[in-house]
């Protein structure tokens, strides 16, 4: 190592034998949000960093905890909280990479595995702690083996997920079993307010709170495009983009994201039948599946990953050349997590998100949220209208072959197991999960309501400063709540549609994709009808012949 190599490591205060170890990864010099944390987090400070994903967010917390280890080496000595099973052993991954001068003991405990073994591992004080938060408030509501009352560090990978309503019955169990004085160290890639003055971990007055200058929330060598199609044809869509996309470049790596675990297996099933290799990865696999997945698709024995919201969190797999939204996120910053898994460290990479005419309003609050515009990628119509009965088909057919009672029994048996550990009655504790989903159900659908309303207003008043009529003004009747939304929404799409000079020829070429569709549905009708009557024909001339 020559003697500017690694200097601005150096004027951070980062130690040689770090420095050594980040230059075998080929590490020179250190990235924005490495610059504004490590010294602060060196010199003792709270720390909160924001950036963008794939800006080295881990290394920032890292490099500090193992040179403070490195001076007085225990267990256990940081705690690091991720909401998902797959970026708990990414972490640590780079904690062991990193560690190895020190014989760096990291212990991984995200459920999925056998829990005594977990247990024996915890006694044995490792030095880093990698955790989900369920699993680990089992343990220390469970056994009295290892203690977490003398770690320096709590780290929060990901934090504006972890403060989400479903962890945090856990992380207060979590919290109340570590000692007051210690760093807390928050990251992600969307920090809100809510995270800042969380009353769940007060934060200490010596704070230093990092954020990227540039407003924009994703990278600027990521290429952001939208597919317009039916809903009812997403999935031919689909396949065409992948196509599309690896014919020239045959040897990309893909990851497709879909909102829930049964569309995310059954999608996986139908490309597969169709001749196109992949595997898929959500929360309802077992943690050896989920492990087996990642692998193959790191390895590039599998070049296509079909995957839920569990893969948009800080996985860090170069190699990703493409991401798809098979449908847009609920959430826009959720979008930014996803297609964040391409164009990392630098690379340039593409996001393809597919969006039908109800999907206007949600793309917008995502342009609006990351300040860029998408523009469109190309699909030949035609082309697409080609394989639209394949698709179709094999979807039914994929549909029919998964096991919906198996989905569901998996999600009980994990809720149960949760709850008898927890040393409740499984079902009062069901019960009362039931009326609570009907509760949130029931305030979103009113948010949802009220917004499409206030929306309705807008656009009146709009239409009123530009002297046309407002044929889309939300009608009040006495219905239901779901159909008052549907219709609002449709309305709202219909109008921002229409002001929106990429999409004012949308509905004609729906239109026309239909009647495509329609045309090629009824050949193979015929096609299939003829062959029935030839076969028919030919079973009384082997009758006759007979006689």
């Amino acid at each position: 190592m020559t003697e500017n190599e690694g200097k601005e490591f150096a004027e951070l205060g980062v130690k040689p034998w770090l420095i050594k170890q980040l230059q075998t990864l080929g590490i020179r010099s250190p990235t924005p949000i490495q610059k504004g944390c490590i010294s602060q987090i060196l010199s003792g400070n709270d720390c909160i960093g924001a950036a963008k994903t794939g800006s080295g967010k881990t290394f920032a917390f890292a490099l500090p905890i193992l040179q403070h280890l490195a001076e007085d080496p225990y267990g256990i000595f940081a705690l690091v909280l991720t909401p998902t099973h797959e970026l708990a052993y990414q972490i640590a991954d780079q904690f062991q990479i990193l560690g190895q001068p020190l014989k760096l003991r990291v212990c991984i405990v995200t459920g999925g595995s056998d829990q005594l073994e977990e247990s024996l591992k915890l006694a044995k004080r490792p030095h880093i702690v990698v955790a989900m938060p369920g699993r680990l408030a089992d343990h220390i509501t469970g056994c009295d083996t290892f203690s977490l009352k003398k770690i320096k560090y709590l780290v929060l990978d990901e934090a504006d997920r972890l403060f989400s309503e479903s962890f945090e019955d856990d992380l207060q169990t979590i919290f109340s079993a570590l000692p007051q004085k210690r760093q807390n160290l928050l990251f992600s890639a969307t920090i809100t307010e809510d995270v800042k003055n969380s009353k769940l971990l007060p934060l200490n007055t010596k704070l230093t709170c990092w954020s990227e200058s540039d407003p924009q929330l994703t990278v600027g060598t990521l290429q952001q495009r939208y597919v317009v199609c039916p809903a009812y044809a997403r999935d031919v869509y689909l396949v065409q983009a992948l196509r599309n996309y690896r014919a020239g470049a045959p040897s990309s790596h893909v990851i497709v994201f879909t909102d829930t675990k049964k569309e995310c297996q059954v999608l996986s099933m139908m490309l597969n039948a169709i001749g196109m290799d992949n595997v898929c990865l959500h929360g309802f696999m077992r943690q050896r599946e989920r492990v087996a997945a990642l692998a193959q698709f790191r390895s590039n024995l599998k070049c296509t990953l079909i995957a839920t919201n569990v893969a948009a969190r800080g996985l860090d797999i170069p190699s990703v050349d493409l991401v798809v939204n098979h449908k847009l996120p609920l959430e826009p910053k959720e979008y930014v997590h996803r297609v964040g898994r391409t164009a990392r460290a630098g690379r340039s990479g593409m996001a393809i998100s597919l969006i039908t005419p109800y999907d206007i309003l949600r793309l917008g609050e995502i342009e609006d949220h990351i300040k860029t515009k998408l523009s469109e990628y190309k699909i030949d119509d035609d082309e697409a209208v080609k394989v639209f009965t394949t698709v179709s088909v094999t979807r039914r057919e994929q549909e029919a072959q998964l096991d919906n009672e198996e989905f569901e029994q998996r999600k009980r048996n994990y809720r149960i197991k949760r709850w008898i550990m927890a040393g409740v009655d499984p079902d009062a504790m069901e019960e009362g999960l039931e009326e609570m989903r009907r509760k949130r159900m029931k305030a979103a659908k009113k948010a949802k309501l009220a917004k499409i309303k206030e929306l309705q207003a807008q656009i009146k008043n709009d239409n009123k400063e530009t002297g046309q009529d407002n044929e889309n003004r939300l009608q009040e009747k006495e219905t239901d709540i779901d159909s008052t939304i549907k219709d609002g929404l449709k309305k709202v799409n219909k109008t921002l549609m229409k002001k929106d000079d990429r999409f004012k020829g949308v509905i004609g070429k729906i239109v026309k994709i239909k009647r495509k569709a329609d045309n090629v549905k009824q050949k193979a009708e015929n096609a299939k009808q003829k062959i029935a009557e030839v076969n028919e024909r030919k079973k009384k001339k082997r009758k006759f012949a007979v006689k």
